[in-house]
């Protein structure tokens, strides 16, 4: 058995069947994500089988970019959860053949509440389809599994379908990072995109040198700063910063080492600056934009610390 061989051939059904996703889309796409944003209450998820799983992910996908879902079971709905559906919900009912029975049982009540039907389905003529208000087709030519019988395909194009209704609702709604990371505080992007410059950066014995301090003077404070570096200022402005990679390589500048330099003649000068307020996300976009592992924090025009791209790495 040529397990990568069949791992293309799945890879490159299943790719295709996206291709074609993309030439099936009609306003009914556009109609449902339309819905969904003019809806009050929530974009309920349900599905049975391996319908049910996409549903899962579908609506956790929704819930964490800003459309408020969940995922409904549609067995557990029958004996109960059905309470969890109100009238200003809308219902996303999955099901590749359109016909299953779980989800068909939901129907009655949904239309009796008047509840608004979005179906994905392959079967544009299935019960289920019938019934919706608006229908979104996922049909494929076929499915990966060889025996043509376990769904593949049909789930990736589930999946898929429900990836881009996201997506869109996001652009709709102008979801940005900030919203994002209030959605997943517990993970490390969410930390990081709450995280402000003032909260990680080093603001006590900053390693202060003058444009005129000499060698001696520079490597005292750099070491007893213990970051790698020095800030030159002048009169309270900023005018250049040393690293100790500067310091090595005026070191190295000639056959024999001098040590007679100042600060100014080895320093960079208009380093980055960043206000304390701002996102830790973005002074690590900044540092890695122009290849720098530290950047002077600003507050009202006052240097008030330093970040170091190690720092945010580690929250």
């Amino acid at each position: 058995m040529d397990a990568i061989k069949i791992a293309k051939e799945v890879f490159e059904i299943e790719s295709k069947t996206i291709l074609d996703l993309c030439n099936s889309l009609n306003e009914n796409f556009s109609n449902a994500v339309e819905l969904i944003l003019s809806i009050k209450g929530r974009c309920v998820v349900s599905g049975m089988g391996k319908s049910g799983h996409i549903g899962a992910k579908i609506a956790a996908t929704l819930a964490s970019t800003g459309t408020p879902s969940f995922f409904m079971h549609p067995g557990e709905a029958l004996h109960g959860d059905l309470g969890m559906l109100t009238s200003e919900d809308v219902l996303l009912a999955i099901s590749n053949s359109g016909e299953t029975e779980e989800v068909l049982k939901l129907i009655p009540v949904v239309k009796k509440r008047k509840i608004p039907l979005i179906v994905i389905a392959g079967n544009q003529n299935s019960t289920l389809a019938k019934q919706a208000d608006i229908f979104i087709n996922i049909a494929v030519k076929k499915e990966a599994c060889p025996l043509q019988l376990a769904p593949t395909s049909s789930t990736t194009a589930t999946l898929a379908t429900g990836d881009a209704i996201a997506v869109a609702l996001m652009k709709a709604r102008k979801f940005k990072p900030d919203d994002f990371a209030l959605f997943h505080p517990g993970g490390s992007l969410g930390k990081k995109l709450l995280t402000r410059v003032g909260d990680l950066m080093v603001s006590s014995n900053l390693p202060i040198v003058h444009p005129d301090s000499e060698f001696n003077e520079l490597v005292d404070v750099m070491t007893s700063g213990k970051l790698g570096l020095c800030i030159v200022l002048e009169n309270e402005k900023l005018v250049g910063i040393i690293t100790d990679g500067d310091l090595r390589r005026a070191l190295r500048a000639n056959d024999k080492p001098r040590f007679d330099f100042k600060a100014k003649e080895i320093m960079s000068e208009n380093p980055k600056t960043i206000e304390a307020s701002a996102m830790a996300s973005e002074a690590e976009e900044l540092m890695l934009k122009h290849k720098i592992k530290e950047i002077v924090v600003t507050q009202d025009e006052k240097i008030v610390g330093i970040i170091q791209l190690y720092t945010i790495g580690n929250v």
